[in-house]
């Protein structure tokens, strides 16, 4: 195998960027709506990726990247870079969100009661081809509770320390100013906790899936369930010159608790949170954190393996960068290997001599 040499220099780049954005056509609003409506849950995939929360951009990232995940994501994080801090807001707490779906595997009667929600868990996987034919899918419309669900749901943490099943963690306070931040601060090991939670809630999807995944299949030390699941919208509510804190707005979150019977006989939790809702992610985030404490230093599931190793932008990044030229190296590789060869052959040309053993009498 040999490399041949991209002839044309600037022109030839110019030119096959052109041809990938000719197959993705021109980009307008309409497109650019369409995909935010249409497309919910990738565009909260795209912005808690991003870490930035911003529905029309994340459209305009997709679009622009021609639905290519790892690239938007590239595109919104750095299109973040460019813009100014206003200001950090107030720490949000479970009790606060406004609750779309909370629901828990470990206790059937939790305080607040199971709020199903918005969920496919218990539908049936059929194809609407009828929509290839010209019929339209129209959805059931939804009918309204007898008794609508409050808003706000209490943490079930919260009720299970209260039973003593949980062990209470102190947890230090830090002023808002002096939060450590991963996109401004190098992640080293052993990493904070705040590190770790910002970590896992921008990691890549797939691979937090992967790795979560390998641990509930028993390659971890601890098998999960789910004890708290949240889908909810959350108040940003930051503080005004002036003083007053006031609401700028509503996000969506999604969040996982997960749990497993630890070695001094009460329950132990993994915390997974990130921007938009994305089920599979938290819990699978919530399993990675859960089995850290006690991973093997070398294990899939050691906070350093699985931190490092589902960071979307550096993996993806990494992984195309052997799309580059490596000629040099390359072809010092095959010198190498050609060097081997040669000395190898002139080895079995040497004539062999044979000595005489005498038997011992």
């Amino acid at each position: 195998m040999a490399y041949v040499a991209t002839r044309g220099g600037e022109r030839a780049i110019e030119q096959s960027e052109r041809l990938y954005r000719a197959e993705i056509g021109a980009i307008d609003i309409e497109r650019v709506t369409e995909i935010r409506n249409s497309l919910p849950y990738l565009i909260d995939r795209v912005m808690g990726e991003a870490s930035l929360y911003d529905r029309d951009l994340a459209a305009l990232a997709l679009a622009q990247a021609g639905g290519d995940l790892y690239e938007a994501v590239l595109l919104l994080r750095a299109w973040r870079t460019t813009q100014p801090r206003l200001a950090i807001a107030e720490p949000v707490t479970q009790e606060s969100l406004f609750t779309h779906r909370r629901i828990s595997a470990a206790f059937k009667d939790i305080p607040g009661g199971q709020l199903l929600g918005p969920t496919l868990d218990y539908s049936h996987r059929l194809l609407a081809t009828g929509v290839l034919e010209g019929k339209a899918f129209q959805p059931a419309p939804v009918e309204p509770a007898a008794k609508p669900a409050p808003a706000r749901q209490p943490s079930l943490a919260a009720w299970q320390k209260a039973q003593g099943l949980v062990a209470d963690i102190a947890a230090d306070e830090v002023a808002p100013d002096d939060i450590p931040d991963l996109t401004r601060e190098p992640l080293l090991f052993p990493a904070k906790r705040a590190h770790t939670l910002q970590s896992l809630a921008r990691a890549d999807t797939g691979g937090v899936l992967a790795l979560g995944y390998s641990a509930m299949r028993g390659y971890g030390n601890a098998h999960p369930t789910v004890n708290e699941l949240r889908l909810a919208e959350a108040d940003v509510r930051v503080r005004h010159p002036a003083g007053t804190i006031f609401s700028a707005g509503r996000v969506r979150v999604s969040q996982a608790e997960v749990t497993s019977k630890g070695k001094d006989g009460q329950l132990e939790l993994g915390f997974c949170a990130t921007l938009g809702w994305n089920e599979i992610k938290t819990i699978a985030g919530a399993t990675l954190d859960l089995n850290s404490a006690a991973a093997d230093q070398n294990s899939p599931v050691s906070e350093e393996f699985f931190l490092y190793h589902t960071e979307p932008v550096e993996a993806s990044g990494f992984c195309i960068h052997f799309k580059l030229p490596h000629y040099v190296t390359f072809q010092s590789s095959l010198d190498a290997l050609r060097d081997a060869k040669k000395k190898a052959a002139s080895t079995d040309d040497t004539p062999k001599t044979s000595k005489l053993v005498e038997e011992p009498a």
